[in-house]
Formats: structure tokens, sequence, C-alpha cells
């Protein structure tokens, strides 16, 4: 895409994100709505209020209470370690089961972006993970990376060039030997509007940042469910190579060289 094309997308995304935006005064609190929607299609929330010469966000507890009261054990030393790494990706916090971070006039706009990408990526890493699952989607995806040997880096953040910050999953660094470029890939556990936009604008947002052939793979989790069409095309149509779980074999030697 030509550089104008980026700008257009990063600015309509701006748009649509102030205008899908309300406020509305709860006591001491801002309560702001955005325009994601949580597993139960209802727009998730964040409050902010004043503290310190900046100010306190926070998700007021309901993404880790949501998937504790949904059976999903977040007690394990296992589980606990990939909710931390999770949260520090972002720069954000976990006080009685509150996600919160602090900001200060001249960042807030990151800081917000920040919070509710961790609440979405909180929401989404554990996903259906009651007792009875044995494992979690992220953890697959490394184990199987690990399984063929393929050097990887977890949990990298790089900056947009918006200003904001975003987090995937892996990135394989160049293969001079083998004419392999980056690639830099995010693993999505539920496939919804919500995850694959926010991976969609992440992208866009930070491709210009990175070498010209960079590549860029969503790996989607169809253990359940088989992620709809929308979701895939979408992707495709951003240069987001999307990788059903079920056929990763086809990608293996592309990811491996």
């Amino acid at each position: 895409m030509m550089m104008q094309d980026i700008e257009q997308l990063v600015t309509e995304y701006s748009v649509w994100l102030r205008d899908k935006t309300a406020l509305r005064q709860v006591g001491e609190w801002i309560e702001i709505t955005t325009p994601y929607l949580d597993r139960h299609n209802d727009y998730m929330q964040i409050y902010a209020k004043s503290d310190n010469g900046g100010y306190l966000l926070t998700d007021g507890g309901d993404t880790v209470s949501d998937l504790k009261n949904s059976g999903c054990n977040l007690d394990n030393k296992k589980r606990q370690d990939l909710l931390a790494m999770t949260l520090n990706g972002f720069g954000v916090q976990l006080s009685s089961d509150m996600i919160t971070t602090h900001a200060s006039p001249h960042n807030f706009a990151l800081k917000k972006h920040n919070l509710v990408q961790a609440m979405l990526a909180v929401n989404d890493l554990f996903y259906l993970a009651a007792p009875v699952v044995q494992s979690l989607f992220l953890e697959d995806v490394a184990a199987w990376l690990d399984l063929y040997e393929i050097r990887y880096t977890p949990n990298v953040k790089f900056s947009g060039q918006g200003g904001l910050d975003h987090v995937f999953d892996f990135v394989i660094p160049k293969s001079i030997s083998k004419h392999q470029p980056e690639r830099i890939i995010k693993a999505i556990n539920r496939p919804s509007r919500e995850t694959t936009q926010a991976l969609v604008f992440a992208w866009i947002d930070t491709r210009e940042a990175r070498p010209a052939d960079s590549r860029a793979y969503a790996m989607l989790n169809d253990s359940d469910h088989t992620p709809q069409s929308s979701f895939t095309d979408t992707l495709k149509s951003y240069e987001v190579m999307p990788i059903l779980w079920s056929r990763r074999e086809t990608v293996r030697e592309e990811l491996a060289a």
C-alpha cells in the first residue's frame, strides 16, 4: 500500500474510535464506553478519575471477574504467569482483579489504548479456558513452534506511526540463508470482529516501521468453531495471512526457514 493509503486508514480508524466513544459521570469516575465488544457482545467500558495530577484508568474488575464467573480458573501458577506477562506487555497492572494504569494529560490516549488492548488480550487469552481445558491456545502455539525448533522472540512490542504501542505474540527474525523475511505472528484464540480489527490496525500502524518485506500472520484457533469467512477475508485484504490452527502444518516450513 502507498503511504497515503495507510495514513487514510489510520485516520479513519481514529475517527471511528472518537465517534463511537461515549462518556458518563458515575460518582467520582467518568465511565468511558468504547466501540469494542466483549465476548457477550456488550460494549467494553473503562473508568477514569483524577489521581495525583493525572488519571487513574481501570476496567473496574470486569474482565477478570467475568472470566472467573464463567468457570475460568486463574489461580494456578502457569496461568498467573501468563496473565502477568500479557498485562506487562501492555504496561498495565492487576490490582484486586482490576486491570489498571496511570496516565498523564500528555499520554492519556496511549494509556487508554493500552488498557483496552490489554482487556481484549486477557479476554481472548483465557476464553473457554475452563478447568477441563488442559492448555491455553497461546501455549499450544508456542509448544508447536518449539517442537519444530522454530526460533522466535515472544511478546514483542512495536511502536506504531501514530504513537501507539502494539504487542505481537511471536516474531521470527529474518533468515538470510533461507531468504525469508521477518515474520510476525499473533495468536487469536477467539476470532471475532474485535480481535480481527485490533490486529489489522496494529499491523497497519506498525508495518511502515518494519522492514519492507516483513510478513504478518494470524494463527486462528478453529478447534471449536471455524472462524467466519468475513474475518479471514478482512485479514487477507490488509495483507495479514490467516492460518487456521488445524492447518498449521501448511506454513511450518515457511516459518522454520
